[in-house]
């Protein structure tokens, strides 16, 4: 027989959670899910419309949902202060963080201004630092936390340009240099501030092209020929390994990078 404490551990009630980037391609499937779990969710994103709409379609969707939006901007110390204290004021804690936001600035290495290489590592590992740095005091006051980084199978290994070919669809070094980066800033947290109650790991999805994207068949058919699943991934193919390391289900979980990849990073 099944206890009721091991059937709730995968539960967020009373579980404050931010995502950034949460009404995003990736973003909404892994919002949804921390709803219907029960989380208070906070979407943060710079589009304030955006995230509203989908906040509100969420607590529509959902009797028991709490969810909200508030604007940021991942590159603003300042908006990022004000973020975090709106949702405090709100709850008074903050007890996951999911940092999904991300950008980049495509362009072949050897073309790159540095300036330009630079834009693609604020996008990526600079914009987890910004929320990590003003995060961490919060949740060692607190004494516990869970940071969930989103990081990329192009983290853990390089692109196969042959896959890419005109299809205008490159993956930039500085997107993979800053998921890298992620996946080893978030062992780094894990590491340090275990002592401190608060745990940290990565999610790398591997490839989940956006709609738009996807119209290009002959691309898509070498995305597929190149996973051992042989197939691309759906958003929703996101939620429970977010719901998993989000909830007390993993509290031995930490330090870990997890890829979601259909078995891309295998080979």
């Amino acid at each position: 027989m099944v206890r009721d404490s091991v059937k709730n551990i995968f539960s967020l009630t009373g579980k404050t959670v931010l995502i950034t980037g949460g009404a995003g391609h990736l973003g909404q499937a892994m919002s949804e899910a921390l709803v219907a779990f029960g989380a208070k969710l906070f979407i943060l994103g710079h589009d304030e419309g955006k995230n509203k709409r989908y906040a509100d379609e969420l607590n529509l969707k959902y009797p028991s949902a709490d969810c909200e939006a508030i604007k940021y901007d991942l590159d603003d110390d300042i908006s990022i202060g004000n973020a975090l204290s709106k949702v405090l004021k709100r709850t008074g804690r903050i007890d996951v963080l999911i940092n999904n936001s991300a950008y980049s600035c495509a362009k072949a290495l050897h073309e790159y201004e540095f300036e330009e290489w630079q834009k693609g590592l604020s996008g990526t590992i600079n914009g987890v630092f910004r929320m990590v740095k003003q995060v961490l005091p919060i949740m060692m006051k607190q004494k516990y936390g869970n940071i969930i980084n989103i990081g990329s199978m192009y983290g853990m290994v390089a692109p196969n340009m042959e896959i890419y070919g005109d299809s205008g669809q490159n993956n930039p070094a500085n997107y993979g240099a800053g998921k890298a980066a992620i996946i080893q800033l978030t062992k780094y947290i894990a590491c340090t501030y275990a002592k401190n109650g608060i745990r940290a790991n990565s999610i790398s999805p591997g490839p989940f092209p956006n709609p738009e994207v996807q119209k290009n068949a002959k691309f898509i058919g070498e995305l597929c020929r190149k996973n051992p699943m042989s197939c691309i991934g759906q958003p929703e193919d996101l939620q429970g390994i977010v719901i998993y390391l989000a909830s007390d289900a993993s509290r031995y979980t930490t330090g870990q990078n997890i890829a979601v990849d259909g078995g891309w990073t295998a080979w």
